[in-house]
């Protein structure tokens, strides 16, 4: 409900709640309406009885309790919150914590001081109401599944001011930087994939010298989001740190073929429908990708749903399976009943974030474009049922573009499911509550820049972009904002062969911002400019020619000769020293384990490797240049 109250604007109220104090004000409970009020300079919860107004000469620094009153500037020059009859008023900023109670119906208030009130749902239950509290106080840190904790920082009054001089929104600016700042610093998937290219531009077009200043204020205040202590991470007993200096050989040429082709996939499976040579398969779609008319069947393998070794028969069976498995999930949430979504807060919240991003989740697609796209329904379904099937992780903003292709290609709702489910085991880390699977990605691609290109690297970190935030958005939906529907297939596909690593999304990383080098640094970009840079590389990138430095990137570490072993480890190799005790031992390469399709060798042996090999497959010859060491094949 909205509405303009006394030169504030009514961003929600609930009719019929009842007020009971704990600060001592009143013992007696009142029902009434419980509103947020936005008066421009601040915020604030109210409540005011639905007859009579109650006379009070009480008042405190954070509870307000009154009956008339003139509305008066403040030394800022702002209006001051009128308090013509009005009980209760709470500012949002010296609210320090809420929670709901009573199965719902209740709503406990706690201020800064320590001081309490309750407020009863009559009608319904409190969970509109939290939800937009929560939807303004981005801030609000949920401490277990009913309370929530306002955090607050230091520089929150500076950022504020900041954004409020720099007038660059049409939102409230007070509540536009707290949406963007902490979000980014407590859940960054919305503000990444929404606020930066917004806050970008808004930034960079238009601005006077004055509102650069406020800029690099801003800016500086956003860095402080990991401070130099959070910029190592520790993986077991290592330490990911910026290093530079290390001499790496010259680039190897690397070239791109010609996808898997119907006749490849036929020779490369047995009578039974099993897949024979799965390395020899994986190669082929790293180099080349696969032609769409197959995506269908083999995605299903690159994402488990299918084992490599089952036959036509069994898969057969796994289907129907899996299908009845995909429903009985699915009639879970359909059954479930209004009195249980009511006691069941998690499960609503997630179902009301499903239901917002799959209406606008690639409505520029023909297969989800239009009104009442039935296909927008399936994908929401969808989304449902992974909440049931793995609702420790649940649902997190982001999701929904990674099953918007696979949806696309599989059509089947249950097919579909079990594809996400595979994506899902892979990426999974991304959504993470404290980030920190983004965040040890995010080092991690900090450290190989550092090896591949010291001089950017320690550009980056010298103009406030150390932390590598800029890369969020690649990260977290593995480009799917980057590239067109047809490049994301086929880079997807690449990646999900674990050639020549698990961490070859990293190399790519690493590729496209050794390619904007000259760009950032002749520019001399800083903070907001490498952010906007990065953001309007969008469908600008080409998706072959990055993949092919990405590779030679690869290659290069792979053969210097001084690689430290975190690096060696982010890449999928050996430790140095155990690698070569064991080559001197058995006089055998070794398999990696995160890179079972390529062999280690020894670097004259890897030289000798980088030749053209042909490939038959059937009447056909896809010849192409394998920069890789293909001895296995």
């Amino acid at each position: 409900m909205n509405g303009v109250k006394e030169n504030g604007e009514e961003v929600y109220s609930h009719h019929g709640v009842l007020w009971k104090s704990y600060g001592g004000h009143k013992d007696d409970d009142h029902s009434g309406t419980l509103s947020i009020i936005d008066y421009k300079c601040e915020m604030c919860i109210e409540w005011k009885p639905s007859e009579v107004s109650v006379d009070s000469d009480t008042n405190d620094q954070e509870w307000t309790m009154v009956n008339t009153g003139q509305q008066r500037r403040n030394s800022q020059g702002c209006n001051e919150v009128s308090s013509r009859s009005k009980l209760f008023v709470l500012r949002l900023a010296d609210l320090h914590s809420f929670k709901v109670i009573k199965h719902g119906h209740q709503l406990l208030l706690q201020s800064e001081s320590g001081l309490q009130s309750v407020f009863i749902f009559q009608n319904g239950n409190a969970d509109s109401f939290v939800a937009a509290l929560r939807g303004i106080l981005k801030s609000a840190f949920k401490k277990d599944r009913h309370s929530y904790r306002v955090v607050r920082s230091p520089e929150a009054k500076v950022i504020d001011q900041s954004f409020a001089e720099l007038e660059l929104f049409t939102e409230h600016k007070s509540d536009y930087v707290w949406k963007f700042v902490k979000d980014f610093q407590y859940r960054p998937y919305e503000t990444t994939m929404t606020a930066f290219s917004k806050l970008t531009d808004a930034w960079l077009y238009g601005r006077s010298s004055e509102e650069k200043k406020v800029e690099d204020e801003v800016a500086e205040l956003l860095t402080q989001s990991w401070t130099p202590d959070d910029q190592i991470t520790h993986i077991g007993s290592e330490e990911y740190e910026v290093i530079g200096g290390i001499p790496l050989p010259q680039s190897v040429p690397v070239t791109r073929s010609t996808p898997l082709t119907v006749e490849q996939w036929a020779q490369l499976q047995d009578d039974e429908g099993r897949v024979t040579d799965v390395d020899m398969l994986k190669m082929i779609i790293f180099k080349g990708g696969i032609v769409p008319s197959l995506r269908y069947e083999v995605w299903k393998f690159l994402l488990g749903y299918f084992p490599w070794d089952s036959t036509n028969t069994d898969r057969q069976n796994i289907r129907k399976q899996k299908t009845d498995e995909y429903f009985r999930m699915k009639l879970q949430w359909k059954t479930m009943s209004p009195g249980q979504e009511e006691r069941f807060s998690d499960y609503r919240e997630r179902k009301s974030l499903i239901e917002k991003d799959a209406k606008r989740t690639d409505r520029t697609i023909e297969f989800f474009a239009g009104e009442n796209n039935s296909n927008l329904q399936v994908l929401s379904d969808i989304l449902m049922t992974y909440v049931m099937y793995n609702f420790d992780l649940g649902y997190v903003q982001g999701m929904s573009d990674l099953l918007s292709p696979i949806l696309c290609l599989m059509t089947n709702e249950a097919d579909a499911f079990w594809c996400f489910v595979g994506f899902m085991n892979r990426v999974y880390r991304n959504f993470d509550l404290d980030q920190s699977g983004i965040k040890c990605q995010l080092n991690e691609l900090q450290t190989l820049l550092s090896v591949v290109n010291p001089e950017l690297t320690s550009y980056i970190r010298h103009h406030d972009s150390g932390n590598m935030f800029f890369c969020f958005r690649w990260l977290l939906v593995l480009f799917k904002r980057e590239f067109s529907q047809a490049d994301v297939m086929k880079l997807w596909e690449v990646l999900w062969t674990d050639l020549p690593c698990t961490n070859f999304h990293l190399l790519i990383c690493a590729a496209i911002l050794e390619a904007e080098k000259k760009v950032i640094m002749e520019g001399n970009y800083g903070f907001t400019e490498i952010l906007k840079h990065v953001n309007d590389l969008s469908m600008k990138i080409d998706l072959e020619a990055t993949l092919c430095n990405a590779e030679s990137i690869f290659l290069k570490l792979k053969l210097a000769a001084q690689l430290p072993d975190n690096v060696r480890k982010i890449i999928g190799l050996e430790p140095h020293a155990g690698y070569q005790a064991e080559n001197l031992k058995s006089g055998d390469s070794q398999v990696n384990k995160t890179d079972s399709s390529l062999h280690d060798t020894e670097d004259s042996e890897i030289v000798d490797s980088l030749n053209a090999v042909t490939l038959v497959a059937s009447n056909e010859e896809a010849a192409y240049n394998c920069s890789l060491n293909l001895n296995y094949l």
